[in-house]
């Protein structure tokens, strides 16, 4: 058995001072990914600083209509949030695409961003990935990589994020607010997680000892629609093939004032469409004219051998979403 030191953190300071910024401390939530990691030996921490005492388990409404998610409001929580059901339904559909209800009661909204990918090479220890240990090289370019990236990855790595909640929320324009020992700052979902390039072992722009402590989604404007679609293998309890979240807002003659695309399951990170956006912006959203947008968002795909057909994949379910959004 592999000991380490557990501390149960009263607030953010104290749990910033306990971690320390070493690359041997881990913050504790809901556990459900650390957890599993620490029994596969992928995770090994010298300390543990559990963050579940803090204040940060409420979802608040802000001057504007923003909601303020704390880190630690449960997935089970906040798709039932009646506020969130309302305004943004396509974050409550990506919480409950995820996991199990079990898990949601458990898992965080901290937690969800922070999780880390399900490559089979990342958990088996006998094999050499370099997202697990910088260097030995990544088994699943030659391996089995169906369900890898084919956006936005490197010859290190080609691992994607499991996250729907994240895709979600990067479709929203929502912002991850984080408290460190230099301080707070605000950062874009779109720009939270990382692509891999040379250093995929850094999953995200977190500093050393920084914590997640709220996610902020903005009002969206009146009379927008979004929607949440996950294609995969079985009908629940299993990580998206593809995924895609919409925003759709249209003027008076149907042309769309804005549009906003996300793709998950196809990169390191949730994929913002931002080509395929501009491309739609100001028009009427025609099948043409969305599936002459896509194609061009995934001109940059490369794909591996096994995992070809995620790119007509993703077209064909973005192209559906989005339409779906056009009609009343």
């Amino acid at each position: 058995m592999r000991t380490f030191t557990y501390v149960r953190a009263a607030d953010a300071g104290e749990a910033a001072r306990a971690h320390g910024g070493r690359a041997g401390s881990r913050y504790l939530a809901g556990g459900t990914n650390l957890v599993d990691l620490m029994k596969h030996g992928v995770e090994a921490p010298d300390t543990l600083v559990d963050i579940t005492r803090l204040p940060m388990d409420t979802v608040t409404e802000e001057a504007g209509g923003a909601l303020r998610v704390g880190a630690l409001v449960r997935n089970s929580d906040l798709a039932a949030h009646p506020v969130l059901r309302v305004r943004h339904p396509a974050v409550c559909e990506a919480l409950l695409a995820g996991a199990s209800a079990q898990l949601r009661n458990a898992a965080t909204t901290g937690g969800n961003l922070l999780q880390r990918t399900r490559c089979a090479y990342f958990q088996d220890l006998s094999m050499p990935c370099n997202k697990r240990e910088p260097g030995t090289g990544c088994a699943a370019r030659e391996g089995v990589h169906r369900e890898h990236a084919v956006l936005g990855h490197s010859t290190a790595c080609i691992a994607t994020h499991p996250s729907d909640l994240a895709v979600a929320l990067a479709a929203a324009d929502a912002e991850v607010e984080t408290t460190g020992p230099e301080g707070e700052r605000v950062v874009p979902v779109t720009e939270f997680h990382r692509l891999p390039g040379e250093l995929p072992e850094r999953d995200t722009v977190l500093r050393p000892g920084e914590i997640v402590t709220a996610v902020r989604i903005p009002a969206p404007p009146e009379g927008t629609r979004a929607a949440y679609r996950k294609v995969r293998d079985r009908a629940s309890y299993a990580f998206a093939l593809v995924s895609v979240a919409a925003q759709l807002t249209q003027r008076a003659d149907g042309s769309a004032e804005q549009v906003r695309i996300a793709l998950g399951g196809v990169a390191h990170r949730p994929w913002r469409a931002w080509r395929a956006e501009t491309e739609l912006t100001g028009r009427v959203l025609t099948e043409e004219r969305v599936t002459a947008a896509l194609d061009a968002e995934l001109t940059a795909a490369e794909p591996l051998r096994d995992n070809v057909f995620k790119i007509g994949l993703a077209r064909d379910l973005a192209r559906t979403v989005l339409l779906g959004l056009t009609r009343p």
